[in-house]
């Protein structure tokens, strides 16, 4: 399946007292670029929702947003994180071994200290879960937005693909009768100014020629490219790098046979290739 860099996901999970917020958006990028919005609460939980998002993705620039909406607070008093706490402690005492003369931490620097004070039991433990499960089916929802996207752009590419057959189908039975009837003007052009010339080396330079003219290998690797796309496209793997690749090769047989062209067709039909491998090569800048 095709997948676009470009979707959007927008999820919400309701706690016993509060609510997370989540949004993800994802733009192209060369690599995977991931940025987060955290709210201080669940900033220690970056490295795992991190991961998550290398495990589902490979490329793209995406942004995490993670909001906790608490909602009014019941008689329960705030709650404290005694594991952290406790971590709290620990970090702190191995530090002062190596810088004796610091200060140690307050009672206020603990209590502002991300995610030790927890209103209504709120837990690192079971926090942490609720988050990485809401990135999952966040995730879930920004792949199929990707797969949806990259449906369109398949079809676009797969539409252009069928415009380049048409136009080497097209050509490809007039090369002999073009190349025939050059060669034919050629050797009158020769004959009128170099009528002293030897008959059988005109002959041999304009065998050399038309084979420097022959654009028939240059149309077949067109076809060998355009197979290789719709390969590519077919597959489960990610495509974008491999079709850019084939865009460049394409390009290079365009301009061949552009290069090579004795008569207005070829030349005609070398532009028309070239233009639609550069609306081919905008799509793919978007493709995983």
């Amino acid at each position: 399946m095709t997948f676009s860099m470009t979707g959007f996901a927008a999820l919400e999970h309701p706690l016993e007292n509060a609510t997370l917020v989540l949004e993800l958006r994802a733009v192209n990028s060369r690599y995977l670029d991931v940025h987060f919005k955290l709210d201080d609460a669940l900033r220690a939980f970056e490295p795992a929702i991190r991961a998550l998002i290398a495990a589902n993705l490979s490329r793209g620039k995406i942004e995490c947003k993670v909001n906790l909406m608490q909602r009014k607070q019941t008689n329960l008093a705030p709650q404290l994180d005694e594991p952290l706490m406790q971590q709290l402690a620990a970090m702190q005492s191995k530090a002062l071994t190596f810088f004796p003369q610091s200060r140690q931490l307050s009672v206020a620097d603990i209590l502002r200290w991300p995610g030790v004070v927890l209103s209504d039991d709120l837990s690192q433990t079971s926090l942490i879960e609720d988050v990485e499960k809401l990135v999952q089916l966040g995730l879930q929802d920004l792949s199929a937005s990707r797969a949806r996207e990259g449906e369109k752009l398949k079809a676009l590419i797969l539409d252009r693909l069928v415009q380049i057959e048409a136009l080497v189908a097209k050509v490809k039975p007039l090369l002999p009768a073009l190349n025939k009837e050059y060669q034919a003007k050629l050797e009158l052009k020769l004959q009128e100014t170099l009528k002293t010339i030897d008959q059988d080396r005109i002959a041999q330079e304009l065998v050399l020629f038309a084979q420097r003219i022959d654009v028939d290998e240059e149309l077949s690797r067109l076809t060998a490219h355009v197979s290789e796309v719709k390969r590519i496209l077919n597959s489960d793997a990610p495509a974008g790098k491999r079709l850019d690749f084939l865009m460049q090769e394409l390009n290079r047989e365009a301009n061949t046979l552009g290069s090579k062209s004795v008569s207005v067709q070829t030349t005609q039909v070398s532009m028309e290739l070239k233009v639609l491998i550069e609306q081919m090569r905008e799509q793919i800048q978007n493709i995983e």
